[in-house]
């Protein structure tokens, strides 16, 4: 059953991470591009980086399965919107690139989905 479905994007290393039904921490199963010297300052918005996240082994299929349990939320008898929040450590690389790939299948399966990047812009967090 389609749903309304928000997905919002964070960094763990700027603040708490938002309320939502599904929170999604991306930072120790998945290799940090910002270690990269190249992707660096580069952010989602870049296809280097969109490049390497989405080459990622695993990235895919926690798409996938994140996606089935936005539809067994959205199944549920008194389903509102489902809100999805994934993190990465500073939020420009790999949350807001998951954040668009699951937009994208949720979207392919008939949800009416939005996304927010709220740490995106921030600057680089140094570490």
């Amino acid at each position: 059953m389609p749903a309304a479905v928000e997905i919002v994007s964070f960094g763990y290393l700027h603040d708490e991470p938002p309320a939502a039904h599904l929170t999604i921490d991306l930072r120790d199963h998945f290799r940090d591009p910002h270690v990269s010297p190249e992707l660096r300052y580069m952010t989602a918005n870049d296809e280097p980086v969109r490049a390497a996240v989405l080459a990622t082994p695993g990235i895919a299929a926690l798409a996938l399965a994140t996606a089935a349990a936005v539809d067994a939320f959205a199944s549920g008898p008194s389903c509102g919107t489902v809100t999805v929040a994934d993190g990465c450590a500073g939020g420009r690389h790999r949350a807001p690139v998951f954040a668009r790939a699951l937009a994208e299948l949720l979207r392919d399966a008939g949800h009416d989905v939005s996304v927010h990047h709220r740490d995106l812009d921030k600057p680089i967090v140094q570490r």
